[in-house]
């Protein structure tokens, strides 16, 4: 190919300019006679503007409202505490009020339709309100790409030690996905730490999950999709982490899982020696409580669950799903037991541990089952008179093998559900303990606000008068009247109200799991942050206001790192720079702070370093 060329050769770059051009220094003296344009704006209107917001290239993360939503189990329960005391740790407010938030954190469940239904109206109303989202918990774990979920952040039911960074840049205007899996040398982990601060919804109950997922295939459960195949935590992390709930004022603990029956068979343990475990640090007058348990797993253990039922820290109490009491339905879930095998875990169980209380759960109108299926779990209702019972209509979830099957027409569905409903209110579980005299735990308060809700020995739930003296004691009641889910207990007026021998319990919204210094320190976090706001206004704005805030030099500034943990208090001077605001003096020599400042206007160096200043009075 010919090359291509000049007709004139040029020998310097200097060369394309003529001597007709205008010089350098020429066009810079032109300059004074170029007069610009000023436009007319409404000066009061853009100070008032100014004063009100944050300077328009910033985004200040760990000073945001958050409002948490969580629907489900007590695992996902669990999964909302833990992500509300990291945020609340690094800074973020965690509000009650919705419309008061900047971001919704929805931690969804993913059992039945009216669950997802609702979440995803949430989200709906939440871009309707120009809110950030945080999405959490089994829905968007098992069906990420869902259209509803398109664009907006995700983290998944294994990573919510991750939060406060996928809400930072939730924050920022990104979009954020973690859905992996923990794992250990290729074998897959519980989850996240036990020893993350949480803010428990209730400060005198803590909810441990000792392992996620499962080992069974039910054919009508999304769940196993979002918290897939068994992994169990060590026995010494959980008996660590109810160590230190005591050590925080619990006196209750739920023991959670998807199937706690199954807990230690990925890890060369059973269910039986973790509970022997834990009994061994439970203070006199704390309660623990077994969570869910499906029959195949706790048929080899029948012999030890039955003394360690009896032992005065367990309650009596303990759920076992039946779901059919048909072994041709139970054979479609793939449930991996006959209706005999249920019978015969609640008949020793309540023949070895007197006073029992066996809760259940059935679903009425799976595929395939027949009139003659629905009255054989009738018949189970009617003969052991469950006082706990959760009736669920069969929803199909999409993605499992029951929602391919032929479906029985929704009318009946909702007919069965509403006879075995009937069923269950036809008898009353408590009339007969009317006179009895019982020692209750007192740990929370009833939904109508005129009681406090205590339960007995049983798990069976005792309403008492509302006397701050109670909460969280062991009190002796006389039960005096019963409902059909519920006894009324009068305190007995000789009768020593008890105390656990724990500690006091945290504040309704303390953040758990943090030492008294750290508390400290996050208390301060949240009093400095109209002082923050205030550190980041740009130069100008303080004119305005009359004020430059910081004060003198030489103020104590601490650090607030990812892990909670303050580096030691530093004497730093704090010079004012001309147009420039704030500087640390020698700030290069200080370690980078996680909490990091997009682009704070009066601290440049500050925002180089990512570092963000707390000014502690």
């Amino acid at each position: 190919m010919p090359s291509a060329s000049c007709d004139t050769l040029l020998g310097d770059i200097e060369d394309i300019v003529s001597h007709e051009d205008s010089k350098p220094q020429d066009r810079h003296f032109v300059r004074k006679d170029v007069v610009p344009k000023v436009r007319r704006r409404n000066t009061q209107k853009y100070l008032q503007e100014e004063e009100n917001s944050p300077p328009s290239d910033s985004t200040i993360p760990g000073i945001q409202k958050i409002w948490i939503r969580t629907w489900g189990c007590s695992h996902n329960n669990s999964d909302g505490e833990y992500m509300a005391g990291q945020l609340a740790a690094y800074g973020y407010k965690i509000t009650e009020n919705a419309s008061d938030a900047d971001l919704w954190l929805l931690n969804s469940c993913t059992v039945k339709n009216p669950a997802e239904d609702h979440f995803r109206n949430s989200i709906k109303k939440a871009q309707e309100e120009n809110k950030k989202i945080v999405l959490a918990g089994c829905v968007p774990q098992a069906q990420p790409r869902q259209d509803y979920l398109k664009g907006l952040s995700i983290i998944g039911v294994q990573q919510i030690d991750r939060v406060v960074e996928v809400v930072e840049e939730t924050i920022k205007g990104h979009s954020v996905r973690l859905l992996g899996q923990k794992k250990d040398n290729g074998r897959r982990l519980g989850g996240a730490r036990l020893d993350l601060p949480k803010i428990r919804k209730n400060p005198l109950i803590e909810i441990i999950s000792i392992n996620t997922g499962c080992l069974n295939a039910c054919t009508y459960c999304k769940t196993k999709h979002a918290r897939g195949n068994l992994a169990s935590y060590p026995i010494d992390e959980l008996v660590d982490r109810a160590k230190q709930s005591f050590q925080e004022g619990v006196c209750e603990i739920w023991l959670t899982s998807e199937d706690t029956g199954a807990y230690g068979r990925d890890i060369g343990t059973n269910l039986p020696t973790l509970l022997w475990k834990l009994v061994e640090v439970i203070p006199e007058g704390a309660m623990l409580r077994l969570g869910m348990t499906n029959p195949p797993y706790i048929l080899e253990h029948l012999e030890e669950m039955a003394k360690i039922l009896n032992h005065p820290r367990v309650y009596a109490f303990l759920h076992i799903p039946v779901q059919s009491a048909s072994d041709s339905v139970l054979m479609e879930m793939k449930r991996e037991y006959c209706v005999a095998d249920f019978k015969r875990v609640v008949d020793f169980l309540k023949e070895k541990v007197p006073g029992l209380t066996i809760a259940t759960d059935i679903i009425c109108g799976f595929p395939g089952e027949t009139d003659q299926d629905f009255q054989e779990t009738v018949k189970l209702v009617e003969e052991y008179k469950f006082p706990s019972l959760f009736i669920n209509q069969f929803y199909p979830r999409p993605g499992t093998p029951a929602a391919k099957m032929e479906q029985v027409p929704a009318q009946v569905k909702k007919q069965r559900t509403k006879d075995l409903s009937r069923v269950f209110h036809s008898y009353s579980p408590y009339n007969h303990k009317i006179g009895e005299r019982q020692q209750v735990l007192v740990t929370e308060e009833s939904f109508d606000s005129k009681f406090y809700v205590a339960h007995n020995r049983f798990y069976e739930q005792v309403l008492v008068p509302k006397n701050p003296a109670f909460m969280g004691k062991m009190v002796e009641v006389d039960i005096c009247e019963s409902g059909k889910h519920f006894m009324k207990g009068q305190p007995v007026s000789d009768a020593k109200v008890y105390t656990p021998s724990i500690s006091k319990p945290l504040a309704k919204g303390e953040v758990s799991g943090l030492t008294k210094e750290q508390n400290h320190f996050h208390d301060a976090v949240v009093s400095a942050t109209l002082y923050l706001e205030d550190f980041l206004l740009c130069p100008a704005q303080c004119h305005r206001r009359g004020t430059y805030p910081g004060g003198a030099s030489g103020r104590e500034v601490q650090f607030w790192s990812k892990y909670r943990q303050p580096l030691p208090a530093l004497s730093l001077s704090l010079s004012r720079l001309p147009g420039r605001g704030w500087r640390f003096s020698d700030a290069s020599r200080y370690h980078k702070c996680p909490l990091a400042v997009a682009a704070l206007n009066p601290c440049p160096e500050l925002y180089r370093l990512g570092l963000c200043a707390l000014a502690l009075d």
